[in-house]
């Protein structure tokens, strides 16, 4: 007997539903008939999957630092912020992992929309990762001087 090819189906359509309801609105993302193609997936997709996985890449790149013997803490703020930018540019095997945090975030037909220009898309994903590491990083460095004073 073979196996109801309905049932995949609904699971598909579940996993969407779920990935698509779980991403927070952000209002300042918006999406107008003058983007292109790039800026509207980047402001339609990424944008919401980055800040919904935001915890995440904070634990990833935490754990990052501690794998990297801690050098990170004992940087000046701008050298951290240097850090963070190395670390997403040059170590490909850190990159690759914060993509797949990304992409898995995606839906079928989100990805396959991405794998058309996966180089392009790629570069925009990575630079609003970067810069909500450093938004995160710097929100942690006055939080902790305002402790301090």
């Amino acid at each position: 007997m073979k196996p109801v090819p309905l049932i995949k189906h609904n699971v598909m359509e579940t996993r969407e539903k779920v990935l698509l309801e779980l991403r927070p609105e952000i209002p300042s993302a918006k999406i107008t008939s003058f983007m292109s193609s790039e800026e509207t997936f980047q402001n339609g997709t990424i944008r919401p999957v980055v800040k919904l996985q935001n915890d995440l890449l904070v634990a990833v790149f935490k754990n990052y630092v501690c794998k990297h013997k801690n050098v990170f803490n004992d940087l000046t703020v701008d050298k951290k912020l240097d850090y963070i930018e190395n670390a997403i540019h040059k170590d490909m095997k850190f990159r690759n992992s914060l993509k797949g945090i990304i992409i898995g975030q995606f839906t079928v037909k989100e990805y396959l929309l991405y794998t058309q220009n996966s180089s392009a898309l790629n570069k925009r994903m990575m630079n609003i990762v970067k810069e909500r590491l450093k938004d995160n990083l710097l929100q942690f460095e006055t939080n902790t001087l305002a402790i301090a004073t």
